[in-house]
């Protein structure tokens, strides 16, 4: 079968093939302890649940209005505005089916072959793929180590900008780091993204995944709610993983043109699930601070373990939920030079299951620390301490 070149350009998300590396461990017998993916193995609020039930027994099983339903969108709109000091209404938010959805109708709304988007590696890897897809040159730029957390490289951004770049891509609350960029740091992107003319795509898939501290927006700053595009999902917030929804909220023009793009792609979002998604913002939030308390022992339990190992360093993030040690001097220690037979060995000789820093894009030029990232949504506090004390016993055995 001869298909279409682009295809040669679209990349993949690596961590499920992770993940059924793992699944097969699994079932020739073997315990896995699952920190690859950020799936999340809590159960979503039964509030939300009802809320789609009774949908669907009113018959919201038809199409919906490919923008969204306007319950949902007013709904969105004043969520949103309330956490970030924004102004937005109704035909400022194009309802998608899922987060994911966004990046690439974002840049299919704005960018042209051969412009120039800045992104971040590491970083979720659709990012770069969705650009290289349609006809993009990707730019990448990284994070540095602080004192407390990682923080975005602003002269990576700066050295890489030229006429021809058009977009930045900019996930606060990051993933895979947790890295979170303080108001100094996004006064400095939205100084750049201004003074350059770019288009923002603001990924806050983790906006609300927050243990300490208030969420900022870059859209909050002068003269960024016209030029951002913001990620919106259900996931995180309400478990909500496998349901799929989730928005597009920016300047009306821009998401006038992602709303066609919905027409043109999957007609609109599942109309009862949107209902839900109504009940999610407006209904009883006790669900969701349990997710966040949960979340935050997982942590709490994961990072105790991690940076009383040997060759082993780690923050502590305030938010998302991922850990990303750095794991050169256990790597150095225990005779590894590379990545893949680090992992497959712990996973044989463990059961531990993580992600390492290739699947988040090519290692930098000058990047020579070495890193995996854990993911604790989806394993209990007692399977990480399990799992966790097993990789410890074999850092040191």
């Amino acid at each position: 079968m001869i298909t279409a070149e682009r295809i040669v350009r679209l990349g993949s998300e690596t961590a499920f093939a992770v993940s059924e590396e793992a699944r097969a461990f699994a079932a020739a017998g073997n315990r896995v302890y699952p920190f690859h993916l950020g799936d999340m193995d809590l159960p979503t609020p039964e509030n939300i649940i009802h809320a789609a039930h009774r949908a669907m027994r009113d018959g919201k099983t038809g199409y919906a209005p490919n923008a969204g339903i306007p319950e949902l969108r007013d709904a969105l709109a004043a969520d949103i505005n309330r956490s970030r000091g924004t102004h937005y209404t109704a035909d400022s938010v194009a309802v998608q089916p899922g987060g994911k959805p966004v990046i690439g109708k974002f840049i299919l709304a704005l960018m042209n072959p051969g412009d120039e988007v800045l992104y971040p590696n590491p970083g979720y890897p659709i990012y770069e793929s969705q650009i290289e897809f349609h006809g993009g040159r990707g730019l990448p730029y990284g994070f540095l180590p602080g004192k407390e957390n990682f923080h975005l490289d602003m002269d990576a951004l700066r050295r890489q900008v030229s006429p021809r770049t058009k977009l930045l891509i900019v996930n606060d609350l990051q993933n895979p780091t947790g890295a979170v960029s303080p108001d100094e740091e996004l006064e400095q992107i939205a100084e750049f993204a201004l003074r350059h003319d770019l288009r923002v795509l603001c990924d806050e898939a983790y906006f609300d995944i927050r243990y300490r501290g208030r969420s900022r927006s870059l859209a909050s700053f002068p003269g960024m709610e016209e030029r951002c595009v913001i990620l919106y999902t259900f996931s995180k917030k309400y478990a909500m993983t496998g349901w799929r929804l989730g928005a597009a909220v920016g300047p009306r023009q821009i998401i006038g043109v992602i709303a066609k793009l919905n027409l043109n792609d999957e007609s609109c979002t599942n109309h009862f699930v949107q209902i839900a998604g109504v009940e999610a913002l407006t209904g009883d939030q006790s669900g969701s601070r349990r997710i966040i308390d949960v979340l935050k022992e997982r942590r709490d339990a994961a990072a105790e373990i991690l940076r009383a190992i040997p060759g082993v360093s780690c923050y502590v993030p305030e938010a998302t939920f991922y850990l990303y040690p750095d794991v050169t001097g256990l790597m150095e220690a225990k005779g590894f030079s590379d990545y893949e037979s680090f992992r497959k060995d712990v996973l044989r000789k463990t059961g531990v299951s993580f992600c390492t820093r290739l699947h988040f894009g090519k290692a930098l030029p000058g990047e020579t620390r070495r890193h995996l990232r854990l993911a604790y949504s989806g394993i209990g506090v007692e399977d990480i301490r399990e799992g966790l004390l097993k990789f410890a016993a074999y850092a040191q055995g």
